[in-house]
């Protein structure tokens, strides 16, 4: 499968002891996950406790019950948050990851939205640092994990008795099948644009919209659930997000950029084209949309005040690196540039502090405003950038109980798992800020026990059975056969054992766990597979290249032909792009030119190396 969830129910399951294949359609683990920008809710933590932020497990399930309306589901929603804490405190103690700073998303309470002091966007740092982790363990323990990428799951098998047994998948164009319990966590399909695409069925009036989703959100689990009588929940539920990035350069691009909701916690404002506030930045995501929409004032903006970017600095720069917002250094030229007067623009911030101050009321009814002494001035300096709405995510999914269990019209599916944002009913009609990351990790962790569990309660069950049938034959006189079959292809000896002649199905048999099913004719077993070939070191792969000067590189700017400049190598990443994790686009803002410290914004010492080494061509010519 894919996604920051799918390595979250790998390590738990590994913890408790059983043995794992993650299957994943891409090249990259992480999915929508490494886009996450604003953090990772948690109540009652220790970075919140050290800030005394007065949160628990209850207020966080009031304000997430208010934001998921008529369609809370008090139980997901009793997991989600009540597991919040501990997810936070397994980032950290496990992955030894840094998620000491909290801010205010809205719809919350309380400040408990977490990401490192570092300021790089929170999902990368999380995702990486589980993928890494994952990826050593399945180097150096073969035998308990596998990672399988570029790797298609196909269907769900099932036996006569409709358990879910495991899967079929295809890879360089043949088909393997893999058993054991399944755990799917495929994503959503807010980019399910193609045909049999869940959005048309369902909102078709959404078609029209940009997304910030990758290519890979196209609803492939669900419907596979779908496919063998699985429910599903709240499929018209579609999150739009109202602070999409508009890029001048492509204004009409249907992939887009998400501007971080903790831009808007750390006090930004949201404008209109005559520079006046048209809401509470800081509702719920549907309001804000649904506001825009209604105004109809574009373009909207987005601005933060000196103060407000220095918080949340790393994001302003980032974004300005990539074309996608400016730097003012007085309200004066802000308001020029928006085509307004400055006296209007001036009256907006003035109106604003006198809110913040209490001196007057706010006519949208906001409640949490920047610390004193951060007003808001001309004399002061601006980060800016054009919103739109956009696809974000999708709160409908198949259908689930607090255990993880898919569910269909008898009752769980046996077998059958699900976590992320494929399953339903979790968010209800709206999604908070900081949730998605959260929903991972709570609902990875629960469907990794759940699946373990299960895993347990059969292999006893079915040694139990077995007992019970070799006692009954020996108490019944039947002599003991046994024999030994040895396999030298994979070096296996197989020990069966019965009373008398029993038919072969009924021997006991003495084998390592978790075997594969015997593929069908004309399929491969994951376990016939030759080992999945390891690129070699970039430092062998670089040697010998040639020199190239920047104007060289500046000649190859398109998709048929791109280059970038990353710590004086030379890369071209043509055959990259449609790899890339973050999407083509991430890597084409950058192309013919030096993306060095963008890219060390997002990406962790040693990257190029591991995953990438075959992009080096050269360096640049000094």
């Amino acid at each position: 499968m894919d996604k920051q969830k799918t390595i979250v129910v790998a390590h738990t399951i590994l913890e408790r002891g059983g043995n794992v294949v993650v299957i994943d359609k891409a090249s990259f683990f992480g999915g929508n996950s490494t886009k996450a920008t604003s953090g990772i809710n948690g109540a009652g933590t220790e970075a919140q406790m050290r800030n005394e932020i007065k949160d628990s497990s209850s207020v966080f399930f009031q304000d997430s019950k208010k934001s998921a309306r008529e369609l809370a589901r008090d139980d997901l929603l009793h997991v989600l948050t009540g597991k919040s804490g501990d997810a936070i405190k397994w980032l950290t103690e496990e992955f030894k990851l840094d998620l000491s700073k909290v801010a205010r998303l809205g719809g919350h309470s309380q400040p408990r939205t977490h990401r490192g002091e570092g300021g790089q966007f929170p999902g990368m740092t999380i995702t990486y640092a589980l993928m890494e982790k994952l990826e050593d363990l399945a180097q150096s323990q073969p035998n308990r994990a596998k990672v399988l990428k570029k790797s298609c799951v196909t269907r769900l098998l099932q036996d006569n008795d409709l358990t879910v047994t495991g899967v079929e998948y295809e890879k360089d164009g043949q088909k393997f099948t893999e058993l054991g319990p399944v755990i799917l966590a495929t994503g959503g399909y807010a980019a399910d644009f193609g045909d049999n695409s869940l959005l048309a069925k369902h909102r078709p009036d959404l078609m029209h919209l940009p997304t910030t989703n990758g290519p890979w959100s196209t609803g492939d689990g669900h419907k596979m659930v779908l496919g063998i009588g699985g429910a599903a929940v709240d499929l018209e539920k579609v999150q739009v997000h109202p602070t999409g990035l508009v890029d001048p350069k492509e204004p009409d691009s249907k992939v887009k950029f998400l501007a971080a909701e903790a831009l808007r916690g750390v006090g930004g404002l949201l404008v209109d084209n005559q520079g006046q506030r048209f809401c509470d930045e800081l509702g719920h995501r549907d309001y804000v949309t649904g506001r825009m929409w209604e105004i109809k004032k574009d373009p909207i903006r987005l601005i933060l005040n000196g103060p407000a970017s220095r918080q949340i600095e790393w994001h302003c720069k980032h974004y300005v690196g990539r074309g996608l917002m400016k730097k003012f250094t007085n309200g004066f030229d802000l308001a020029k540039e928006m085509g307004v007067s400055s006296d209007a623009l001036k009256k907006t911030f003035q109106d604003y502090n006198d809110i913040a101050h209490g001196k007057k009321k706010d006519p949208y009814g906001k409640k949490f405003f920047f610390d004193k002494g951060d007003e808001w001035k001309m004399d002061d300096t601006f980060h800016v950038a054009q919103m739109t709405p956009v696809l974000h995510f999708t709160m409908g999914g198949v259908e689930i109980n607090a255990s993880a269990e898919i569910l269909g019209e008898q009752g769980t599916i046996p077998g059958l798992f699900a976590c992320g944002e494929l399953a339903g009913g979790v968010h209800g009609a709206n999604r908070l800020g900081g949730s998605s990351l959260l929903g991972c990790v709570v609902f990875g962790r629960v469907a990794g026990d759940s699946a373990a569990r299960y895993m347990l309660t059969e292999n006893l069950n079915g040694k139990a059975a077995q007992r019970l049938g070799l006692l009954g034959a020996h108490v019944a006189g039947q002599p003991l056969e046994t024999k030994v079959r040895i396999d030298p292809s994979n070096s296996k000896l197989t020990l069966e054992y019965s009373w008398g002649h029993q038919d072969d199905s009924n021997a006991g048999t003495s084998q390592p766990p978790a075997q594969s099913e015997p593929a069908r004719q004309g399929d491969r077993t994951t376990a016939q597979m030759e080992p999945e070939k390891i690129d070699e070191p970039a430092s062998k792969k670089t040697e010998n290249k040639s020199e190239f000067t920047v104007e060289d590189v500046k000649k190859h700017t398109s998709k048929d032909d791109c280059w970038v400049i990353v710590h004086d190598e030379v890369l071209d990443v043509t055959n990259f792009l449609p790899e890339h994790p973050g999407g083509e686009k991430a890597i084409m803002l950058y192309a013919g030119r030096d993306a060095t410290e963008e890219f060390d914004m997002l990406h962790p010492p040693g990257v190029i190396q591991k995953y990438a080494p075959q992009s080096v061509i050269g360096s640049v010519k000094k």
